[in-house]
């Protein structure tokens, strides 16, 4: 057997090969991000002169778009902001997904935007803002939203219409496309107040209608107001309400007309004082009329009456009156009942029989044309919101929830049914 021995040389050969070879792999890994001194003394001052001049060259406007991007159930209300910091805004351009184009107002200082009109529910919108410094380099910002969809929203039906002239006896009518659970964050959304100082309050007869009114009748000449900040208020798991608007409503002058089944005699008060009296034909003894106060909720110079839409039919089925032009009716109630014109019934009849199928009936002419019929009076001389409290009918009292006639429920009562 050969012995071999390695002479210093050849050794020293080796391990020069190998250290090679380790400083090879020790160059490569500095590649990925070692210590600078691996890489060469000047590598990491070459970037951060690198950087320090690009961010010399960067605008300093702050451009802030709300909602953040990529937000869904969005505020149909409050969103689409636009504002801008250490700059003025340039320019701002929203559109809806299909590129129909948003209306918008840079403000006096171009510090801000918003969009002109309300914004659409179930629908992503895109929004492109640039500003410049006080250098003149410029800024940009994108984001996209969508708005809350109807399915995850609530939104309020309410009576009266803004810059209307009602009664006295005009409740605050709210009602709801969607049922309300959480009704303590919706009723503190929503505040009435008057000018007369009343108190008012607000009352649920369910989980979709809400009526708020005074003790006693809203003092006449007064004016109403109705706040709604509803905007984001979860009504009820995943649903929230989308309003955010002011009402005002003025009251007009006190009129109550007293029905009196019994002598089938209306007298019309206005501030407490006799103004007419009218002869009436009231609910007949197998269709008598509700009694209580009721307030007026719509007017019609003419409408039609079928009897079958509120259950009054003959054998076959058709309603057993059907009367194509009433003439000046006005709703007391939503289950059917109304004061109107008849001018099918003998004269004699009024303020001498009880000849009707519920309603209150006046002597009137067909055509609604004769304005000196007591029908044509009355209506002429009545507004939205008055009240007509009848008596001596020998039926029920109407629901409080049968129309706007919450007044037949006693105040300690009504306040019982707030959520607050």
């Amino acid at each position: 057997m050969e012995k071999r021995v390695m002479t210093v040389s050849k050794r020293r050969k080796g391990l020069t090969v190998a250290s090679a070879l380790l400083g090879g792999v020790l160059v490569l890994s500095a590649c990925s991000g070692g210590d600078d001194s691996a890489s060469g003394s000047d590598g990491g001052s070459s970037q951060s002169k690198v950087d320090e001049a690009a961010a010399k060259k960067a605008s300093k406007a702050q451009i802030k778009i709300t909602p953040e991007d990529g937000s869904d159930n969005a505020s149909i209300n409050n969103s689409a902001a636009v504002t801008v910091s250490k700059g003025t805004l340039t320019s701002v351009k929203m559109t809806t997904s299909d590129g129909t184009e948003v209306s918008g107002q840079i403000s006096a200082d171009k510090t801000s935007w918003k969009p002109s009109t309300q914004l659409e529910r179930s629908t992503t919108y895109k929004l492109a803002a640039e500003a410049k410094d006080s250098d003149g380099r410029v800024a940009h910002e994108n984001a996209s939203f969508t708005t809350v969809s109807p399915a995850n929203s609530f939104i309020g039906t309410f009576t009266p219409d803004d810059g209307t002239t009602v009664g006295v006896g005009m409740p605050v009518s709210i009602n709801f496309d969607k049922a309300i659970t959480n009704k303590a964050a919706v009723q503190k959304g929503i505040k009435v107040s008057t000018t007369s100082g009343q108190e008012v309050a607000c009352h649920w007869f369910n989980a979709n209608r809400m009526d708020c009114r005074p003790e006693d009748y809203w003092k006449e000449g007064s004016t109403v107001t109705l706040k709604l900040a509803l905007d984001g208020v979860q009504g009820a798991e995943g649903v929230y309400g989308v309003q955010q608007k002011t009402v005002t409503f003025k009251i007009g002058r006190n009129q109550v007309s007293y029905v009196d089944a019994k002598t089938k005699q209306m007298k019309i008060t206005q501030d407490g004082k006799v103004v007419r009296t009218i002869p009436i034909s009231a609910g007949s003894p197998a269709n008598k009329t509700y009694e209580g106060i009721m307030v007026m909720s719509e007017k019609f110079k003419e409408t039609r009456m079928n009897g079958a839409t509120v259950g009054f039919t003959d054998d076959d089925g058709k309603g057993e009156y059907d009367i194509k032009d009433v003439p000046h009716a006005i709703r007391l109630s939503s289950s059917g009942t109304f004061i109107h014109g008849n001018y099918w019934g003998a004269k004699s009849i009024f303020g001498n029989v009880n000849t009707s199928h519920g309603c209150v009936g006046l002597q009137d002419a067909k055509g609604a044309n004769d304005p000196n019929t007591p029908g044509a009076w009355f209506y002429n001389n009545s507004m939205i919101g008055d009240v007509v409290v009848v008596e001596n009918t020998g039926d029920k009292t109407v629901a409080p929830d049968n129309g706007l006639n919450g007044w037949n429920m006693n105040w300690a009562d009504w306040k019982a049914g707030s959520a607050v």
